[in-house]
């Protein structure tokens, strides 16, 4: 029981992903308090938690460690490419066939997880538990997770008209973007010669904090899209159809990663970290951005849930993964 207990603690799976599943139903059954505005309301609230998450990640963020990682350019390379431009361009050949239709919200909501940065916290347990590069895995997440900052909305304000009867203007949302992330995450790094040993220490307390906002947004999204009906006709058929077609973008970008890294020459350790940095996407990423990105309209909850989807998925299968690494090199 004890083998069994640590397993499933070190694939990631713990009380966050069923408490995810519980806001999602709490947005469906009791939708009044995530639809409330004012000063404690939990719009406000997830509001302000957006901007201390991106605070306590610049405390724990050292610049002069990201510096000294920066040299291994062709593993760099490999991961962040395939983050921002291959895993976006992958479902965009796909535009086409969504565009007008009753599906296209949903494209949108693949589209928005494939725009997004690599998971952080996640892919780099993960690829220490496989016996992976763990520097390049630390400098790719930190990496990936501030240059979506910039990218995502970049994307996003390409596709975003139409989706779900709102239209994003990308100069606004920078703006909002620069006080609400930016400059608590600048304010963070200028901190952490001073702060960042304990931020480090306490990131046990910080990861509840970081978790406990994401479900406030969550809970949030959804009880806006239930309320407003954009769930209708969206029954079990298509949620199945959705997570197999993300289980196969998932093995697709897998394997695209490791023909990267064959071509390259570059060392198994290198390819562990290619594939969990490469293949993962970051939730807290995808939640705060669809508050930022998707505050106006109706359809968050759709747009988030493939993001939630995915982030299920990915736990459970580079768990497996990172097990059957760390077999073989026994």
């Amino acid at each position: 029981m004890r083998w069994f207990t640590l397993k499933f603690s070190n694939s990631g799976i713990d009380w966050f992903t069923p408490a995810l599943l519980l806001m999602i139903l709490l947005g469906w059954l009791f939708p009044g308090p995530g639809l409330k505005s004012g000063t404690f309301s939990v719009k406000v609230i997830a509001g302000f938690g957006i901007s201390v998450i991106f605070f306590l990640y610049g405390l724990r963020l050292s610049i002069r460690q990201l510096i000294k990682c920066a040299a291994h350019w062709r593993l760099h390379l490999v991961i962040q490419s395939v983050t921002f431009i291959i895993f976006p361009l992958l479902i965009l050949v796909f535009r086409k066939f969504f565009i007008g239709g009753d599906y296209e919200s949903l494209w949108v909501g693949v589209f928005f997880l494939a725009a997004l940065p690599s998971t952080v916290s996640s892919a780099v347990v993960m690829v220490s538990l496989a016996g992976g590069n763990i520097p390049g895995a630390v400098f790719n997440a930190t990496f990936s997770s501030i240059a979506g900052i910039l990218i995502t909305p970049l994307w996003m304000g390409l596709f975003i008209h139409g989706a779900g009867g709102g239209g994003m203007d990308i100069f606004p949302v920078f703006s909002r973007l620069a006080y609400q992330i930016l400059l608590p995450l600048a304010a963070g790094v200028v901190l952490h010669p001073r702060l960042g040993d304990l931020a480090i220490r306490n990131k046990g307390f910080t990861r509840y904090f970081d978790q406990s906002v994401i479900l406030a947004i969550v809970y949030s999204s959804f009880s806006n899209s239930f309320s407003s009906g954009v769930f209708e006709g969206f029954g079990l058929p298509v949620i199945a159809a959705l997570m197999f077609a993300l289980f196969a973008l998932f093995a697709l970008i897998n394997w695209v990663i490791y023909l990267m890294t064959r071509k390259m020459g570059l060392s198994r350790g290198d390819l562990i970290t290619a594939l969990f940095c490469g293949s993962t996407k970051s939730l807290m990423h995808g939640s705060v951005m669809a508050k930022v990105l998707f505050s106006n309209l109706a359809s968050a909850g759709l747009l988030l849930l493939p993001v939630l989807m995915y982030h299920a998925m990915q736990l459970a299968v580079t768990g497996l993964m990172s097990q059957r690494f760390a077999e073989k090199d026994r």
